[in-house]
């Protein structure tokens, strides 16, 4: 896995290390180590928070782990259809033609259906490679091969970087 500060994992890890010395803290009256967990809960929304960022810029995406994917065609392809198909559901309506309209409705539909196709596929195929990359990275790492540890940790992110966006675009997609 990275070594950057962007660990789901290590924000999950934090979150139940805040939870217990926080439960300490109330337990013996510590106000230090009340003050101690409130920071480390902080930090733990704040790693969680950047693992699951991601950027984009049409069909690429890129994390903080410096992770780059590529949108599966379908996803591009989708949305285009998308576009023109509302285009020509506007078209139809202004000038009244009820044959455009509907061209125009099943385009639009037929273009989500492409690009959920597409984020699905892009979930699983980087849930799968990131799985390959963390248990590579880590046989790579006891064997002592630096290399192809590395080779690993690049594989990770990037599938990493490929689930997020797909993850994110599904989330805005449920949400509208």
């Amino acid at each position: 896995m990275s070594d950057k500060d962007s660990s789901t994992a290590k924000s999950y890890l934090d979150s139940t290390l805040a939870a217990g010395q926080s439960a300490l803290g109330s337990i013996t009256g510590s106000g230090g180590d009340k003050s101690e967990a409130a920071a480390r809960k902080d930090q733990a929304a704040a790693e969680s928070e950047a693992s699951h960022t991601v950027g984009k810029l049409g069909p690429f995406s890129v994390s903080p782990s410096g992770g780059v994917s590529k949108d599966d065609p379908s996803r591009s392809e989708g949305s285009w259809n998308q576009t023109l198909g509302s285009a020509k559901e506007s078209l139809g309506g202004l000038v009244g033609s009820e044959q455009l309209k509907k061209e125009g409705e099943r385009q639009n539909a037929e273009g989500k259906g492409q690009e959920a196709e597409g984020q699905l596929r892009d979930l699983g195929s980087g849930a799968q490679e990131r799985l390959k990359g963390a248990v590579g990275g880590a046989f790579a790492g006891l064997t002592g091969d630096r290399e192809k540890e590395e080779e690993m940790r690049i594989k990770h992110d990037d599938a990493k970087t490929k689930q997020r966006s797909a993850e994110a675009d599904i989330g805005k997609a449920a949400d509208a």
